[in-house]
């Protein structure tokens, strides 16, 4: 728990949600969308897919096709999951994490994973060569990571590995603890 005692550091005391929100980051293939669902149904927080809501939603702006992608509209992303966010009580996951509001989230995991296991997890999604390449590069040198310490208090930014199933199983009573601590911190105070 010591990033909890880091972020203890960082409470907002202007923050008017009653339940917390939880951003779940890293690059393509490290896990992230299987932790979050897995943390929303062990909690009962909503999962908050981004790439299910772009799909949806048609929260796109053009194709990348050197990457074979749809490229993201942002703005269009926001506008839809804006209110439910403001809630509180989720759990996002997204390989992004610059274009969300610097105060949507209470704490940030940035899933990391070795090399081999990356490159072969995106093998076994049929991402082509150039693809594959682009983010194991991403990867290596931690560029979601320092993207999410660069948009947000560093305190709040925490990486967890995600190589196996023992780090699966680890990461969700982790982060299970933080939520504990959290609605502990900010129990409502009787005046």
């Amino acid at each position: 728990l010591s990033y909890y005692n880091e972020y203890k550091s960082y409470l907002r005391m202007s923050s008017c949600r009653t339940k917390p929100n939880i951003l779940i980051t890293g690059t393509p293939g490290t896990g992230k969308t299987k932790l979050a669902a897995m943390l929303a149904e062990a909690t009962g927080m909503k999962h908050i897919s981004i790439g299910r809501v772009a799909l949806e939603n048609n929260c796109y702006e053009g194709e990348d096709n050197d990457l074979n992608c749809k490229i993201l509209d942002e703005d269009k992303i926001i506008s839809c999951i804006e209110n439910q966010v403001k809630q509180g009580n989720n759990v996002v996951e997204y390989h992004g994490s610059d274009f969300f509001d610097e105060d949507w989230f209470d704490i940030i995991f940035c899933l990391r994973t070795e090399i081999e296991v990356l490159s072969r997890r995106l093998e076994e999604r049929g991402y082509h060569e150039v693809k594959i390449k682009n983010n194991l590069e991403s990867e290596i040198f931690q560029v979601l990571l320092e993207e999410a310490r660069e948009s947000y208090d560093p305190n709040i930014v925490h990486e967890l590995p995600s190589n196996n199933l023992c780090d699966l199983d680890s990461n969700l009573q982790r982060i299970q603890e933080w939520i504990k601590s959290w609605y502990v911190d900010n129990e409502p105070v009787e005046r």
